[in-house]
């Protein structure tokens, strides 16, 4: 890949109207068809006109913002090397991509369940099953992340049936991987200002290794690029706009038709930061992702899933997310998961 100060290429993203879904069976197959084809060519989308209420996106927005204002040991009582499902608050620089420190804190918030009970035969990726870190000095954020999570499922269940349908297959052919046991999972990160003189990595190059994304990015913060033909596409924040991208699970499902397509984070300039909240919609760990019979003429363009032997894609999506996580934060993979690392577990 090439470097943070590389010239982006002209381009730009795919505008899609969620709305016309609802607006008459001719619109919405305009609309299925704008669909496949943004995600066949880009993996990217701006997508409007979700029905997200403004004051649940203000108020998501503010209590991020209060969030990141409290006092260092308010956050760090749930720092994430107290969670072996890798829950919680992550300081800056607690997070590596390809193996660099990504210059941003967060907090990862996925669905509240009991921890499973392990056993020797119990698969390692369901050790992420657990209870969330919530901040005692801050208890409406669970109240304002419960009502995100409810209304962009709505919207990423809505997607994934019109994705569904545009492909030839039934709208209902992914929804027994997400019906029992969802693990999706929201960040709430905050892009610190850092940049000596060039701007740093906010987060490095990558792709999603679920089904969808929905990124809510606070307004006029610039950052996210999309690479594009060997080339960097910027992607800013647009007024009322998601910006959505498809994970790896939907490259596998299609053999290859849609492919996760790779983006990274570019870091704000010191004296500016930067709010980003992504909403990852995956289905149960232990879900294997049905491989769609495609109609030829989507089918002849299919080119197989992506072979990388550094990065392998697999239909289970647990072993994706575990694979992902044990690199991302070695730190809390050393300290509750050491019984099952190998030297090249957490190698790039």
């Amino acid at each position: 890949m090439t470097d943070m100060t590389d010239a982006l290429a002209p381009a730009s993203l795919p505008v899609l109207d969620f709305s016309r879904l609802a607006a008459g069976p001719t619109e919405a197959e305009a609309f299925r068809t704008e669909l496949r084809e943004a995600t066949h060519d880009y993996g990217f989308f701006y997508l409007v006109n979700t029905g997200v209420p403004d004051e649940l996106i203000d108020r998501v927005m503010v209590t991020a913002r209060r969030f990141f204002d409290l006092p260092e040991a308010d956050k760090l009582a749930i720092e994430n090397l107290k969670s072996p499902h890798f829950r919680g608050y992550t300081r800056v620089g607690g997070e590596l991509t390809q193996g660099k420190v990504d210059w941003r804190e967060q907090i990862d918030i996925g669905t509240e369940r009991e921890p499973v009970a392990l056993t020797p035969d119990t698969p390692a990726y369901l050790r992420l099953e657990g209870p969330n870190q919530w901040p005692a000095a801050l208890p409406e954020l669970r109240e304002v992340v419960t009502e995100w999570y409810d209304a962009l499922t709505r919207v990423s269940l809505t997607l994934l049936r019109a994705w569904a349908l545009s492909l030839g297959a039934d709208e209902h052919v992914f929804d027994a991987a997400f019906a029992e046991r969802p693990s999706t999972l929201i960040k709430i990160v905050r892009y610190p200002g850092k940049s000596d003189p060039e701007p740093k990595q906010g987060v490095g190059a990558h792709k999603d290794s679920g089904v969808l994304t929905l990124l809510l990015v606070e307004p006029g913060k610039g950052g996210l690029q999309v690479e594009k033909d060997g080339q960097w596409i910027d992607a800013p924040p647009l007024p009322g706009a998601f910006v959505v991208n498809i994970g790896e699970l939907l490259e596998v499902a299609t053999n290859g038709y849609l492919k996760a397509t790779v983006h990274r984070v570019i870091s704000p300039r010191i004296g500016d930061d930067r709010i980003s909240i992504p909403f990852f919609y995956s289905p149960a760990l232990d879900a294997t992702i049905p491989v769609l019979p495609l109609p030829p003429e989507l089918a002849a363009e299919a080119t197989g899933v992506t072979a990388d032997p550094d990065n392998p894609i697999f239909r289970t999506y647990g072993e994706n997310a575990f694979k992902s996580r044990l690199r991302a934060h070695p730190d809390v993979a050393a300290i509750h998961h050491g019984d099952i690392l190998s030297p090249s577990t957490t190698a790039e």
